[in-house]
Parts: C-alpha cells; structure tokens; sequence
C-alpha cells in the first residue's frame, strides 16, 4: 500500500513540473515573440526607402531633415541658369560703324552716290585771280616727296613753250578753257604754253587730273569747288579755275584725309571725294 502511495505521488509530482516546464517554454516563447512585432513595426517609422549600401539608418528630427534636404538641394542644383538668367552675349547690330571715324568716311559717305552738277559749266577768265608766267625752270614744289604713282606727272613736269603747229603735231586734244589753251595727254590738262598769245591765262601751271575722257577740266573743278565749298573747304567763288584758294583748300582737305597735299587736281583727292 505503501508502495503504491509512493508511485502515485512520484505521478503527481512528474505531471506538475511537465506542466510547470511547458508553462514556461510557453511564457519563453511569448518573451521572444514581442521584439519580432515591434521590429516589424518600427520600419513604419524610419524606413522610408532601401538604402542599397546596407548602411544603418538613424532617425533625425523632423526640423532638421528638412533643413538638411534644403542644404542639400541648394547644392545639388544645376549650374544651368533658367531662361530669365542668361550670360549677356554680345549683339551685333548690322552695319554698325565704330564710335570713332575718320574723315575720310565721313566725306566719302556724303559723296558715295556723287552727281555731277557742272556738266554744262564753262570757266571764263577771273578778273580777281592772277595768270602764272612761264618759266621753264619751274619744278612743282615737293613734287619728288609724293609717295606713289598716281604723282608721277607731277613729279615730271617741266613747262613747255611752242608754237601752235608743234602742239597740233604732237597732240590731238588741244582746247581752249577758261582764258588759255591746254593739251590733254594721258589723263591731265597741262598749260600749251606758246599756242596763242592772246589767250594765255593760267591761274595753275601744272596737271589737272580728269581721267581716261578727255573731258574739259573746268567742270570737274567746279565740282570739286562745289563739293570742298559745302564741307567748308572752299570759300570762293565757283569758277572753275584752280586758282590761289581752290589750292588753298585741295591741300587742307588733302591733309585732313590722309593725302598727300598737292594742293592740285589729282586722282587721290578726286577718288576720295568721290568724284573720280
């Protein structure tokens, strides 16, 4: 009986510790469920996106994530400027000229669409404007300092004195302009010194310069008055004769643009006023 009682309590006590023992297997279990819940959870809080570089993610202050997303935009942003800021660039207005010009455009300018206004002029002899003597040792002063070929003639004229019949057999241009006679050769008028004593005013002695047309000078030293008279040059009287002040003013326009002062009729100074 003794035994029997012995077993039965042997039992009893067994069965309350695998109770006992699974209780706290049971209560272990639980312990070790709740931190998987809150980790499972606690993304919600802080995982906003994967971070591809395995690194660990620490929670900011609201306040100061968004100060360090504004830091962090404001020098991330493109160095391209939107179409309100744009480098100033250089326009190029068409046909701008420099701020500082030269006479010389200047005059060219006025005169580029040049008409003649003297086609119908005849000089006649000028009272108030003295004839030249033949000498046949003149030489044009400084002629030999002209730089260039188109002062060549200038540079080699030398008067000449003949009668009437040796001009007619050595020249075919031969006309009477304004009080004297002259011969056209190569482009310039010269003095026919000698042709006719009656009719021997010369104002100039030297070339006067017209061109490839044989054309009577006068009217192209009109023009030449016209012109130097309305850019201030000239201040006498439009007569057709390269007379002292004609001269005068060839030569300050000849010095203003560049020319040589010739103070004469030549292809430089017809070409810049734009009458050659």
């Amino acid at each position: 009986m003794k035994k029997f009682i012995a077993v039965l309590i042997g039992c009893s006590l067994a069965l309350a510790a695998g109770v006992q023992a699974k209780q706290e297997a049971a209560n272990a279990k639980n312990k070790k469920s709740k931190p998987v819940q809150k980790q499972q959870f606690a993304p919600k809080q802080q995982h906003t996106a994967p971070n591809p570089h395995g690194q660990t993610m620490h929670t900011q202050h609201p306040n100061k994530q968004m100060h360090n997303n504004v830091k962090s935009n404001v020098s991330k942003q493109p160095l391209n400027p939107g179409p309100m800021i744009r480098p100033n660039k250089p326009v190029v207005q068409p046909n701008t000229l420099p701020a500082v010009q030269s006479n010389k455009f200047k005059v060219n300018k006025t005169v580029k669409n040049f008409q003649p206004k003297h086609q119908n002029f005849h000089a006649r002899l000028n009272p108030s404007v003295a004839s030249v003597q033949f000498n046949q040792n003149f030489r044009i002063r400084n002629a030999e300092n002209w730089r260039g070929n188109h002062y060549d003639a200038f540079r080699t004229y030398r008067p000449q004195w003949h009668d009437r019949n040796w001009w007619h057999s050595h020249h075919s241009h031969i006309v009477l302009i304004g009080g004297g006679w002259y011969y056209w050769n190569s482009g310039y008028w010269y003095p026919a010194w000698g042709y006719d004593d009656s009719a021997a005013y010369y104002p100039y002695d030297g070339p006067i310069y017209v061109g490839s047309n044989p054309q009577p000078f006068d009217q192209i030293v009109a023009d030449v008055q016209s012109t130097l008279q309305e850019q201030g040059y000239y201040h006498g009287e439009v007569d057709g004769l390269v007379g002292p002040l004609t001269q005068e003013a060839l030569a300050a326009y000849q010095s203003a643009q560049g020319l040589e002062a010739t103070a004469a009729i030549d292809q430089p100074t017809l070409e810049s006023l734009g009458i050659g």
